[in-house]
């Protein structure tokens, strides 16, 4: 092993020693640990009603104060409390008789994640973590879907977006489209914008370079602008194909997402191992203010 190899794992080593000090040290109000063991919203129920409740920035906000200093002539405008409901399905009976098979329910992660992007979409305030003019213009792919939950509420905010899992989740995927967007897939319908497309990482990883443009045809226009990968990192076994995926779906232009609720120590630590060491990639963890405990987030980009 090089020493610049070297260097680089023991860096990773002591970054994530410190973020599960950092974890440990979060408490509850009522002194019990932020780990909350998988991070599904309820593995029992058929059916799910997920409910955001966006509200305006306050006038403490330092942005808005800077913005309304700046134009106090402006008159003011009203803003109101926006609820959005989404009607999701599950599939709990493959939850429990396909082993493995974890995304066929709805995960907190996401919905912590698209409640940051659905407020920042209807109430722009300071430095956004996804910034909403770049969205409108932008081929979203999202591997490891699951419900689908993520396309459902993002795709009015996208030019396009694709969502990816393995085969056996398709179905439920577009059952869940369907629920919100009844005439879908017509292209002029409300959700034409989304397709819904196979991709199983170690299938990919397993083919010949040569044939995987075959299987992927859906980025043969270009690699996609944004990657989103949320709570996907827990199996050991996956980590190699998920990486040996996300390196081929990039391309220079594309940003990556990966959003996490930190469990295992050992899964997080060998899948940043894997991504720094892939030759190309610049990697960086957002602040805490995006997302908080338990959850990371890191963002990824391919250099030269």
């Amino acid at each position: 092993m090089s020493g610049k190899k070297s260097g680089l794992l023991s860096r990773i080593g002591r970054f994530v020693f410190l973020l599960y000090t950092q974890l440990s040290a979060c408490q509850t109000a009522d002194g019990s640990s932020t780990f909350r063991g998988l991070g599904h919203v309820n593995s029992r129920r058929d059916t799910l009603t997920v409910t955001f409740e966006l509200r305006p920035p306050t006038s403490e906000d330092p942005s808005v104060s800077a913005i309304k200093n700046s134009s106090r002539r402006r008159k003011k405008k009203s803003m109101q409390e926006i609820t959005i409901q989404v009607d999701l399905l599950q599939d709990t009976t493959a939850l429990r008789s396909r082993t493995g098979d974890t995304g066929s329910v709805l995960w907190r992660a996401s919905i912590a994640l698209a409640e940051v992007i659905l407020q920042e979409q209807h109430y722009p305030a300071g430095e956004p973590f996804l910034d909403p003019t770049a969205l409108a213009n932008a081929h979203v792919l999202e591997l490891g879907s699951g419900t689908g939950l993520l396309g459902v509420l993002l795709s009015p905010m996208v030019r396009r977006y694709t969502v990816t899992d393995i085969s056996v989740l398709l179905p439920l995927i577009r059952k869940n489209i369907i629920l919100s967007y009844p005439d879908w897939p017509k292209p002029s319908a409300k959700g034409g914008n989304i397709t819904v497309e196979e991709l199983d990482w170690v299938a990919l990883q397993s083919m010949p370079f040569a044939a995987r443009a075959k299987y992927v045809p859906y980025i043969d226009d270009g690699s996609p602008d944004l990657v989103l990968l949320v709570d996907c990192i827990y199996n050991p076994s996956l980590l190699l194909p998920l990486v040996e995926t996300l390196d081929y779906i990039s391309g220079h232009a594309t940003t990556v997402v990966v959003v996490s609720e930190l469990r295992a120590e050992d899964v997080v630590r060998s899948f940043l191992e894997l991504w720094t060491t892939r030759p190309g990639w610049k990697l960086w963890r957002t602040g805490n203010s995006v997302l908080g405990m338990p959850y990371v987030v890191w963002l990824g980009t391919k250099q030269g």
